[in-house]
């Protein structure tokens, strides 16, 4: 939920995005699309898969301009993007690879404190090729914080993950989620964990792709045990079905 006054740091609003298929037809992806993030909100994008929730997230980073509409950016915000797949350069150490985007962003530091939040202090000199998917996507998490991000844009970090280590990422991104500093976008598959982490739930439907439901999580985070995401999860499936 955006607090009142907060930051705004990303403004986006897509009129139109389309494709070129295999035939040199134009395929229209998405349309009318349109919403807001702000510091210290957290919001996860949800919808069936080939619904464009990739696509909005690249827009949003500014990795594909090529549509008809607005993107804003606040001018002091710093963005980070973790993708799917963990893009790290396997013959380079996990240090190297997060120094690499400090380096890029200007940032400089001690991330002793972050390998030891994520668990990843014993393959610090260890060559990214050399880890598991579960350590590559910490190491990718931790790279995107390592910068000190005020704008985190999240492709399913946590897909195909064993669930002891999905619950503890999920965990690092509520402990970032609650501190109200980092403005959060979300694409995710799993509604459950939509829930779990999220602020407001924008569902992508349709041809071409829009928000046909958005929702406000009415249980704080704090609050918001197996239980309670069960519940949320059954009256977003009823919203959903009455739209």
């Amino acid at each position: 939920m955006q607090a009142i006054g907060a930051e705004k740091l990303l403004e986006l609003r897509v009129d139109s995005k389309t494709y070129r298929s295999a035939t040199n037809a134009k395929i229209e992806v998405l349309r009318d699309f349109a919403f807001e993030l702000a510091a210290g909100s957290f919001t996860s994008l949800i919808g069936p898969s080939g619904s464009g929730k990739t696509t909005i997230l690249r827009i949003a980073a500014g990795l594909d301009s090529d549509f008809r509409g607005k993107r804003w950016i606040s001018p002091s915000a710093r963005l980070a993007m973790v993708f799917q797949d963990p893009r790290l350069l396997a013959w380079r150490t996990v240090e190297d690879n997060i120094r690499i985007a400090m380096d890029a962003a200007s940032v400089t530091g001690d991330i002793t404190e972050l390998l030891e939040r994520f668990d990843l202090i014993e393959q610090r000199l260890q060559y990214a090729g050399e880890l598991s998917m579960g350590q590559a996507r910490r190491v990718a998490m931790v790279r995107a914080m390592s910068i000190g991000p005020d704008l985190l844009l999240l492709d399913e970090p946590l897909v195909s993950l064993d669930e002891a280590i999905s619950a503890r990422l999920r965990a690092e991104l509520r402990t970032i989620a609650d501190s109200k500093k980092v403005g959060i976008l979300l694409v995710t598959h799993d509604l459950a964990e939509a829930i779990e982490l999220s602020d407001r739930l924008l569902l992508l439907g349709g041809k071409p792709a829009h928000i046909v439901l958005e929702k406000e999580m009415s249980v704080p985070r704090s609050r918001r045990d197996r239980s309670a995401v069960i519940t949320l999860a059954e009256e977003f499936a009823v919203a959903a079905g009455r739209r």
